[in-house]
């Protein structure tokens, strides 16, 4: 796997300082290389669309909830801001995707839905990128996907364990 340059140096750095555990160190930058190379592929799959990654996430929250979302609903399962949210609604309401609803119960409350456009073009994508998520792990049995989900989920443990 092809390390970005900024860890390839830091790793030159650390061998040069004989720091401990530099095939660790090394380890650790592969997989920030490898989430940063998905980042930009996911990104590149998503502009064709006119959509980020928050957008998209909006999209595919919002496709499956017919009935819509309230905002703050959408920004605690987005895992992001309400702020976020309204300013990721307000380009997805330009672009007409999604429409404010006053909420039938709750006047002063908003539910957002999709549009049939937003509907449309989330279908589309959540497809197109579902499958190439898919794709990514794809050749790896399923003995090898436990082992990276435990592998992984080590990793975490220790991360959490040790946070600063």
């Amino acid at each position: 796997m092809q390390l970005e340059q900024k860890y390839l140096a830091l790793i030159d750095e650390a061998q040069r300082r004989k720091l401990p555990d530099v095939d660790g160190i090394q380890l650790c930058f592969q997989v920030l290389s490898l989430s940063a190379h998905i980042d930009r592929d996911c990104a590149t799959l998503l502009a064709p669309h006119g959509l980020s990654e928050g957008r998209f996430v909006l999209l595919f929250l919002l496709d499956a909830a017919p009935d819509g979302l309230a905002p703050n609903v959408l920004a605690e399962r987005a895992g992001v801001t309400r702020a976020t949210v309204t300013g990721l609604l307000d380009g997805l309401e330009r672009e007409q995707l999604v429409a404010r609803h006053a909420n039938a119960k709750d006047r002063r409350a908003l539910c957002i839905r999709l549009t049939p456009k937003g509907k449309q073009l989330a279908s589309t994508v959540i497809a197109q990128h579902g499958q190439w998520i898919a794709s990514l792990f794809g050749h790896l049995s399923t003995t090898e996907r436990q082992q990276l989900t435990s592998l992984l989920g080590k990793v975490a443990g220790r991360l959490a364990s040790t946070a600063p």
